[in-house]
């Protein structure tokens, strides 16, 4: 891990869900932007401690981190890390979350408890902190997904998630008047993820591949790119939006 002093003019992004998949790709290319990166994970330390090797093998400044977004307690830990080492923060992105699938009338409501935990309380928790603790110049990205408007059976319970996530966030776009801080949310499509390929058929994941004009699933790189332009200076002027990056899936 390398420390930055504060007051070097480094920016300082956190990124939950940091370990796997969206938010691990995003967390290289923050760090390849230059922001000095905080790595968030649940349980797989392993995995995010290789996102910082890989980073620091790269020329950049990153530090793993752990914490239950569903725990209000752990999520002020998790940016009080931030700001001890780094001594700021400039960037949240929420990339973690859960995606339990089965029809609605067949769904184990112990899973919608725990998805419910993740992906609304733990967004509000971790938007909570970063409405508090954002510099001026900062942005929040929340993740969402373009499940919400495709509305796939099976995907009830998480796009009824999803559909919270990006009420908080266009809720706080307006609440951060004045603060010079950006809330934006990307909701993905189709994308090469371990979470979205797990339990699917090739059969599924070849019809889902051929829905979007551009006939392929996302990549992660492909929502990292969108994440450093709303992070960057030339994301300055979009605010409380929802972006759609799923190749023009309808």
């Amino acid at each position: 891990m390398t420390t930055t002093e504060p007051g070097t003019g480094q920016r300082v992004a956190i990124v939950t869900g940091g370990s796997r998949g969206i938010g691990r790709q995003v967390a290289r290319q923050l760090a390849a932007d230059g922001f000095a990166v905080v790595v968030g994970y649940a349980g797989s330390k392993d995995a995010a401690d290789e996102v910082v090797r890989e980073i620091e093998a790269e020329g950049g400044s990153a530090c793993a981190a752990r914490a239950d977004v569903g725990d209000e307690t752990e999520v002020a830990a998790l940016f009080d890390q931030a700001e001890t080492v780094y001594g700021g923060v400039d960037a949240v992105v929420h990339a973690a979350g859960r995606m339990p699938l089965a029809p609605i009338a067949e769904l184990d409501l112990a899973d919608l408890d725990a998805l419910y935990r993740t992906n609304i309380r733990g967004t509000f928790a971790v938007d909570q902190q970063a409405a508090r603790r954002l510099r001026p110049g900062g942005a929040l990205v929340n993740v969402s997904s373009s499940v919400v408007g495709l509305a796939f059976p099976g995907y009830g319970a998480y796009a009824a998630s999803k559909g919270a996530v990006e009420a908080l966030t266009l809720i706080l776009a307006r609440e951060l008047r004045g603060r010079d801080v950006t809330v934006n949310a990307v909701a993905p499509g189709p994308t090469a993820t371990d979470l979205f390929l797990d339990g699917k058929d090739e059969e599924t994941v070849a019809r889902l591949a051929a829905q979007p004009p551009l006939e392929r699933l996302g990549t992660p790189q492909d929502i990292a790119a969108v994440v450093s332009f709303l992070t960057g200076p030339g994301g300055r002027w979009v605010n409380g939006q929802v972006l759609r990056a799923n190749g023009g899936i309808i």
